[in-house]
C-alpha cells in the first residue's frame, strides 16, 4: 500500500520505518531539509522537502494515489489542515496526530467530522487507554479507539447467584444502549448470540454507553459481590495522566494525582473534581511514603520521562504497591523494566504502531485490531451504497454467531444498534467478527 507521512520527527520516522519494514511504499514530507536528507540516507523511503499543508507538495508526493496519509508533525493545526487537504485531494484515508484535548472534545466542536478526517490520534490518550485497560480489564475488547471514544467496554465475571445465570441472552432485559459483545468460557471466547445461555463463571464483555453499562452490570454481579473501590496513584499530571484519571470510573476507583507544577495541579483539580491532586515530586521516596503508595492497588508512573518513571516505579514496588505500571518509550528499556518489578510497561510508539498497522486495509475496512484471546477481530467498516448489508434490517442479515455490530456512527452521532436497525450509505460501524468467517462476512459489506 502507498503511505504518505507528514513530519519526519521521532514519531514520523518510527512510523516510516515500521511501514517500510512491512513492505509498504512510503513517502515522507518535512519542512526541515536536514531531516529530509537524514530520512533519505537512513530509510528505504522517498523523502520530500516542503510543507504538507501545501497542495503542490502533496501533489508532488502523489497524494491522489495514496492509500493513507498520516499527518504527525509537531503542530496540531498543521496536522488537521494537511490531513483534511489530503483527504479532499484523493487520499483514501487521512489521520492527524493532535496533542491539545480541545481537538478531541466533541462537546464544543467536532473537528474530525468537520474536516473530514478519518481519525484524530493522540499518543498520550493511546498510552492512557493502554494503562486503563491494564487496570480495569487486561483482556477486554479494545474499543476505546473506535466509535469516537463514546462507548465503554466492561469485562466482568458472572457471579454464581447473578439474576442472568441460566438465561439465554434474548431473555435478558437489557437497555437499548448496551450489548453483550463476547463470552469467554473454559479458555474459549466467542461472539455472543441470542441463544447463548449465561453460566456462572463466564467472562462477558458489556459494550455500550457508560450509564447503560453500569445499569446492566447488576444482572451479572449482584451488589454483594461488587469489588470495593480501589486506590490508584498517578505520578504525572500531563495529558497521559489526565486521560487515565478521566477514563477510570470514580465509583470504582479513588484517584490521587502527583505533579510538581502548581498551575497544572490547579487545572487538573478543576477538570477532575472527583480526584485528589497534590503538588509534589513523585520521584521522592518521602513523598510516596506520605501519600500512602505502599497501600495503593495501582501505582502508575507517567511523568513524561522514562528514567523518572522507572525510578518512581521501583520505589513504589519497594514500598508495597500491589501493581506498578509505567510509560516507558525507549525500546532498549523493554527488557529491564520487568526485572525491576514493574508489572506493565506501556510504550507510546508501540501503541501508535498498532493503530497505524490497523489502518493498512483494503476495501471497506477502515481499521482493525485483534482481541487478546480467541479468534475475534474488532473492525471499523464504512458502509457503501448497494452493499448486501443495506438490503434488510440487522435481524434479517446472516450475521448471528459470526458478526456482532456493536455501534453505528451516523451523521456525527454514535449509538448502539437494535435488531430493527438498517444500515445505509455513509454509516460507519464497529463490528466484532469471527476470524474463521472473515471472508464471507466482509463480502456482505462489498459491492457486487
Amino acid at each position: 500500500m502507498q503511505a504518505i507521512i507528514l513530519g519526519a520527527g521521532t514519531v514520523g520516522t518510527w512510523i516510516a520505518d515500521l511501514l517500510c519494514r512491512a513492505r509498504h511504499s512510503v513517502t515522507v514530507i518535512d519542512t526541515n531539509p536536514e531531516e529530509v536528507r537524514r530520512i533519505n540516507a537512513e530509510l528505504d523511503v522517498r523523502a520530500i522537502h516542503g510543507s504538507g499543508s501545501q497542495s503542490t507538495v502533496l501533489f508532488q508526493a502523489d497524494i491522489c494515489g495514496a492509500d493513507i496519509c498520516l499527518a504527525v508533525t509537531g503542530d496540531d493545526e498543521v496536522n488537521i489542515v494537511a490531513a483534511s487537504m489530503a483527504k479532499a485531494l484523493g487520499a483514501r484515508r487521512a489521520i492527524a496526530r493532535v496533542y491539545a484535548p480541545a481537538f478531541r472534545d466533541m462537546s464544543t466542536f467536532d473537528y474530525q467530522q468537520h474536516f473530514n478526517i478519518d481519525r484524530l490520534l493522540s499518543l498520550e490518550q493511546l498510552s492512557a487507554t493502554e494503562l486503563a485497560r491494564s487496570i480495569r480489564n487486561p483482556g477486554s475488547i479494545p474499543l476505546e479507539h473506535f466509535a469516537r471514544g463514546q462507548l465503554e467496554v466492561y469485562e466482568l465475571t458472572v457471579a454464581i447467584k447473578a439474576p442472568a445465570v441460566g438465561k439465554p441472552l434474548r431473555e435478558l432485559k437489557l437497555s437499548h444502549g448496551v450489548r453483550i459483545g463476547s463470552i469467554s468460557r473454559q479458555g474459549r471466547r466467542w461472539i455472543a448470540g441470542g441463544e447463548d445461555e449465561i453460566h456462572a463463571g463466564d467472562s462477558i464483555s458489556l459494550i455500550g454507553f457508560p450509564k447503560d453499562v453500569a445499569e446492566a452490570r447488576a444482572q451479572f454481579a449482584p451488589e454483594s459481590t461488587r469489588v470495593p473501590r480501589r486506590n490508584v496513584i498517578i505520578a504525572g499530571g500531563g495529558e497521559t495522566g489526565y486521560h487515565l484519571a478521566q477514563s477510570l470510573n470514580k465509583s470504582e476507583y479513588r484517584i490521587l494525582i502527583l505533579d510538581e507544577d502548581p498551575q497544572r495541579c490547579e487545572h487538573l483539580a478543576t477538570l477532575l473534581p472527583s480526584a485528589t491532586v497534590v503538588t509534589a515530586n513523585a520521584n521522592r521516596r518521602s513523598v510516596l511514603e506520605d501519600e500512602g503508595v505502599g497501600k495503593a492497588d495501582y501505582f502508575v508512573a507517567c511523568t513524561g520521562n522514562d528514567e523518572n518513571n522507572i525510578m518512581a516505579g521501583v520505589e513504589a514496588r519497594e514500598l508495597g504497591a500491589h501493581k506498578v505500571l509505567a510509560v516507558v518509550g525507549r525500546p532498549d528499556y523493554a527488557n529491564v523494566v520487568a526485572k525491576l518489578g514493574i508489572d506493565v510497561a506501556v510504550s507510546e510508539r508501540d501503541a501508535v504502531a498498532r493503530q497505524v498497522m490497523g489502518f493498512m486495509n483494503d476495501g471497506p475496512i477502515i481499521s482493525q485490531s485483534q482481541l487478546p484471546e480467541g479468534s475475534i477481530g474488532v473492525y471499523e467498516i464504512e458502509i457503501d451504497e448497494d452493499v448486501p448489508v443495506t438490503k434488510a434490517p440487522l435481524m434479517q442479515l446472516p450475521l448471528s454467531g459470526r458478526c456482532l455490530i456493536a455501534a453505528i456512527m451516523r451523521d456525527g452521532f454514535v449509538r448502539v444498534p437494535t435488531a430493527k436497525d438498517q444500515l445505509r450509505l455513509g454509516d460507519v460501524i464497529v463490528a466484532l467478527i469471527d476470524q474463521n468467517t472473515l471472508d464471507s462476512t466482509i463480502s456482505l459489506f462489498k459491492v457486487g
